[in-house]
């Protein structure tokens, strides 16, 4: 399962769309007007997009997309759930998590010095934790610097 918001983080994610054929996949994003063409191309499902800027129906959108991720989590039972972030993804990492699925979290190639929430979020459960930056490694000890995915 791939797994991230739309924008950069799913234009990330997309970089490792050559590993698709290679699996049983589905990638998982937001529905808006860049994505919703994306299922001629991908074996893809859709979450609901919210903004934080708009809080409070983000608290619904984000509730909504919890129980939708679970849904989804059972509808495709994955062994291994790689994201690269954001809010989108972090329920279903936390999903992932508590069913013993493997979790590869991949840092955000924008962010070189500082962590990201999802990042802070997922870091303490995350099976491969991975930077794009070493100097991000001064943030998640932890981590995996594999380079950039680009």
């Amino acid at each position: 399962m791939f797994i991230s918001s739309v924008g950069g983080h799913l234009t990330q994610l997309l970089q490792l769309k050559d590993m698709f054929k290679d699996y049983n996949y589905v990638l998982i994003t937001e529905k808006t007007e860049v994505t919703k063409n994306f299922k001629e191309k991908y074996n893809m499902e859709y979450l609901v997009y919210g903004s934080r800027k708009y809080l409070f129906t983000y608290i619904f959108k984000f509730l909504f997309n919890i129980i939708k991720s679970f849904y989804l989590f059972v509808k495709y039972r994955p062994n291994v759930i790689v994201t690269t972030g954001t809010h989108t993804a972090v329920p279903m990492c936390y999903i992932g998590w508590l069913f013993r699925r493997k979790v590869i979290f991949i840092e955000s190639f924008a962010k070189n010095d500082s962590p990201t929430l999802s990042g802070r979020l997922v870091y303490p459960i995350a099976t491969t934790f991975v930077v794009q930056w070493e100097s991000m490694k001064k943030y998640y000890p932890k981590a995996e610097y594999w380079g950039w995915i680009y």
